[in-house]
């Protein structure tokens, strides 16, 4: 089957030399699970960790016990559900009409492992930064740079040629000759 052309290209998306060109992939954007994408984006929103700090509280409730603190429409609370569900943070069970919701724990553990290496980092980091500063002895005033020291030599030169300039005249007036 031959390709039909329209306005110098090819429609099935090849390129005028009719060579299929393969999409460029950055596999190292996505050295994440997006299971823990989707535990941050879950987290991120304040109703849902409120909503996830009720759970911890209690074992499990029904949907309607968990919206009852909250301004906002039960199909919202249901969404932010959903979203909570789909992160795998929560699990919802049906029992006759009753749906109860309770944490689950796997994802806050990616979360926590995730971010504890993070933590182990800056510690490190400010540890090393400690030992530095406790080597290292300081002096109680700080240093002058000697920048700072021509310009205090100069600042006194002035004092004694401001003496000898005449006053300018205020604002509206000539000045006596």
């Amino acid at each position: 089957m031959k390709p039909r052309r329209k306005a110098g290209f090819f429609l099935r998306g090849f390129p005028l030399d009719g060579v299929a060109f393969a999409p460029i992939l950055n596999l190292m954007v996505k050295y994440q699970g997006e299971a823990l994408d989707r535990t941050f984006a879950a987290l991120s929103d304040p109703t849902r960790r409120a909503l996830l700090a009720r759970l911890g509280e209690q074992d499990s409730l029904s949907v309607s016990e968990l919206a009852a603190p909250f301004s906002i429409s039960l199909p919202a609370i249901m969404k932010h559900l959903d979203v909570l569900t789909d992160a795998g943070l929560i699990v919802r069970e049906k029992t006759g009409r009753t749906v109860s919701c309770r944490l689950t724990a796997q994802p806050m553990e990616q979360a926590m492992n995730w971010l504890n290496r993070y933590a182990q980092f800056w510690s490190e980091s400010f540890d090393r930064l400690a030992a530095f500063v406790e080597d290292k002895p300081w002096s109680t005033q700080p240093p002058v740079p000697p920048s700072a020291q021509t310009k205090v030599q100069a600042s006194r030169s002035r004092v004694g040629s401001a003496r000898g300039r005449k006053k300018s005249s205020p604002p509206g007036r000539k000045p006596r000759s």
